[in-house]
């Protein structure tokens, strides 16, 4: 990664399986899996089911995080993806996801963190 600190991936996916979604367990398990696949080292999970339906969690990595949360009556989560350096693609961690989700469709974006110019962290957008 050039010039930037990190690489966040935001991604809409839709038409998930709802009972994936809805399965506290599966999705903590999906989610260190996908972690591992893009080769980043997991430090800590938390989770959480709600009632009557949906979960957030998060996956802490040693390069940042991956984070969910669902909607299971909608067949919908929103997934983001944060890795420093350049040694994990956080794309690799979005795709196991998606697949293991069964995500019929998605749109994702991807944004520099940090990006550095002249030796500076600078802001990389206009306010």
């Amino acid at each position: 990664m050039k010039n930037a600190l990190g690489r966040h991936v935001l991604c809409e996916a839709y038409g998930c399986d709802p009972k994936v979604l809805d399965d506290r367990e599966k999705i903590e398990q999906i989610m260190i899996q996908a972690a591992q696949h893009a080769g980043a080292e997991v430090r800590e999970t938390a989770f959480h089911k709600f009632a009557p339906q949906g979960v957030s969690g998060v996956v802490v990595i040693s390069e940042s995080h991956l984070a969910i949360h669902t909607w299971p009556e909608y067949e919908y989560a929103a997934i983001d993806v944060f890795t420093c350096g350049s040694r994990v693609d956080p794309w690799n961690a979005l795709e196991y996801m998606l697949k293991h989700f069964k995500a019929k469709d998605s749109d994702s974006s991807e944004i520099k963190r940090g990006v550095i110019m002249q030796g500076k962290v600078m802001r990389a957008y206009a306010t």
